[in-house]
């Protein structure tokens, strides 16, 4: 199955509504939870089955929904901050003791805007590293270590991401790798409105079909930590979306049609991708206003790790 979105929840439901499935995918576990206007689900991909079905490794994929970024009030803002913080706080805890040091990576492409929200968040990081080992009268000896790189991408350095990385790790040996970086998502509703954290690394560009080397335990020998927003769609998932929409309304007009119900129940997604595609018309999208966009989601991120961490 071409799912082409980096989000565990979003495969999840694209899966179970494919195969026409009522209960739970055999093993993946999910739960819900709403906090007045930000819902958080978890899923836990349990075992070889659950990986297979959702081509996304064992562990635990937890996203954050909420209905606005932008022009948020402060107190609204605030809780999405606390919400990010406990939520990230609890499982870099499963892995690592809380003096133990973690290294900070901002994935992306800082010059393309919908790809440069981990190199900015990077910016606004508080690192620590140094001041404790140069200055340690000046920080309580408590602090985690924090330090923090920016690798670019292939692009422009002629060089993976994981290659820079893993020559760091090696000469750091920090306990965790916090990767921060830009997703793709299937559903336009969740552009710059859903985060998410997950336990397994991350593969970049895996949602866009540009997938670069894995980031994980099984690559750098440490845990990785992934945190990333949505911040682009692909037009054929825009098209789906709109179909469906399309479809609603038509039924909402006349009595149900069993030609339009049936194209509903299906995901026509690969359906209207290979229409797209002769044409080079299966465009990456993402929001006119994603530079404002990105930087309320850069300070609402950055303040998230700064205080779980």
């Amino acid at each position: 199955m071409d799912f082409r979105t980096d989000m565990a929840v979003e495969r999840r439901d694209l899966y179970r509504k494919a195969n026409h499935l009522e209960n739970e995918i055999d093993g993946v576990e999910c739960e819900e939870e709403e906090i007045e206007d930000i819902k958080i689900t978890r899923v836990k991909i349990s075992n070889a089955q659950g990986e297979e079905a959702l081509q996304k490794p064992i562990g635990n994929y937890i996203t954050i929904d909420v209905k606005k970024i932008n022009n948020i009030a402060t107190e609204k803002e605030d809780k999405i901050v606390e919400t990010i913080s406990k939520e990230l706080a609890a499982i870099v805890d499963k892995h690592i003791k809380k003096e133990e040091e973690i290294m900070i990576v901002g994935l992306g492409n800082l010059y393309s805007t919908p790809d440069s929200l981990g190199s900015r968040v990077v910016n606004e990081v508080e690192i620590t590293r140094h001041i404790k080992i140069y200055l340690p009268q000046y920080i309580d000896e408590n602090t985690r270590s924090i330090s923090a790189i920016s690798p670019g991408v292939l692009g422009t350095t002629g060089i993976e991401s994981a290659e820079i990385i893993r020559g760091i790790v090696d000469k750091v040996k920090p306990k965790m790798i916090l990767a921060i970086d830009s997703l793709c998502s299937k559903n336009v509703s969740r552009i710059n409105k859903s985060i998410q954290i997950s336990d397994t690394g991350i593969v970049p560009g895996g949602g866009v079909g540009n997938a670069r080397d894995e980031l994980s335990e099984k690559t750098l020998g440490i845990p990785v930590i992934a945190l990333g927003v949505p911040t682009v769609v692909e037009m054929a998932s825009i098209t789906n979306d709109c179909l469906d929409l399309f479809i609603e309304d038509l039924q909402k007009k006349a009595e149900s049609n069993d030609v339009l119900n049936k194209l509903k129940d299906e995901d026509n997604y690969q359906r209207i991708k290979e229409a797209l595609i002769p044409n080079d018309y299966n465009f990456i999208v993402t929001p006119k206003e994603i530079d404002e966009l990105i930087d309320s989601m850069k300070d609402i991120i950055s303040r998230g790790i700064n205080e779980a961490l």
